[in-house]
């Protein structure tokens, strides 16, 4: 993959893990917090440059899901982009959960990175978390945190998601962690 990528080229194609995902989250039906191993699937395709005035972003066009067990559908999806400004060493990730949540989350690495990290804020001016109103009531995300390990055909990630819940009287870290290897 051209260097016009910068650290996402070796993200580009598709990838997936067997089940070495973990999902730590508020379970609603056990009404506690449980640590869930998935499987995961995810495909991320090339495009650019798309040209805001004289910046000119690369991207990956991503989506990805997850499963646990031998689940017939999955219990997360999220569909997105991941975007590289060469000239700044921004770089983004821009997504949809179909629960009514996006997320723009931003940081900046070296085009030879092997890691980066995202975050994004409620309310912050420029990466942001928007949300529907049940959740802004009753599920409020105060933040999201990526980072992204790239290996020799694999890349990993460790996510946290701090969540304001209706059922727990402090803010809980939401977290997943996985590695995703190429498929063939």
């Amino acid at each position: 993959m051209a260097n016009e990528w910068g650290p996402l080229g070796p993200m580009v194609g598709e990838w997936e893990s067997e089940s070495g995902g973990l999902d730590t989250a508020f379970s609603h039906a056990q009404g506690k917090v449980l640590g869930t191993p998935y499987r995961e699937k995810c495909s991320m395709k090339p495009f650019g440059p798309v040209d805001n005035g004289s910046q000119h972003l690369y991207g990956l066009d991503y989506r990805s899901a997850m499963w646990r067990n031998d689940e017939e559908n999955p219990f997360h999806t999220e569909v997105g982009y991941w975007l590289w400004d060469g000239a700044t060493g921004e770089i983004m990730k821009g997504f949809v959960v179909p629960r009514g949540i996006t997320t723009l989350a931003g940081g900046t690495a070296s085009a030879d990175a092997t890691g980066f990290t995202l975050r994004a804020d409620l309310g912050h001016k420029l990466y942001s978390i928007g949300e529907n109103q049940y959740l802004g009531t009753h599920a409020s995300t105060l933040s999201y945190e990526v980072t992204i390990t790239l290996g020799q055909d694999s890349w990993s990630y460790e996510e946290s998601t701090m969540l304001k819940m209706d059922e727990l009287g402090e803010p809980l870290a939401h977290t997943d962690h996985n590695t995703l290897h190429r498929a063939v």
